[in-house]
């Protein structure tokens, strides 16, 4: 099924709040979703089975080296060609 995600990555106790989002950014890139990011979200196209994959690798990597919150809100009805983001 395509769905589109909006994602939030809060780092916590952190000097850095960029690493750990760029960490974050880079192993969802690994898989087959389109990514935009944007100033506090990332929004995310593509199969539901990838996205969900790729965000349970990602959080699972980044909670290793931080302490982080992620957001995200998941919708298989919003438009899905992306136009609205990219």
């Amino acid at each position: 099924m395509k769905v589109q995600a909006e994602i939030s990555i809060y780092p916590l106790r952190t000097q850095s709040l960029s690493e750990p989002i760029d960490a974050f950014c880079k192993i969802l890139s690994a898989y087959n979703l389109t990514l935009k990011t944007a100033a506090m979200s990332t929004f995310i196209i593509g199969d539901s089975k990838d996205l969900f994959k790729a965000c349970d690798d990602a959080f699972e990597q980044l909670t290793k080296k931080y302490e982080v919150v992620m957001n995200m809100k998941i919708s298989n009805a919003c438009p899905l060609d992306g136009s609205n983001y990219f």
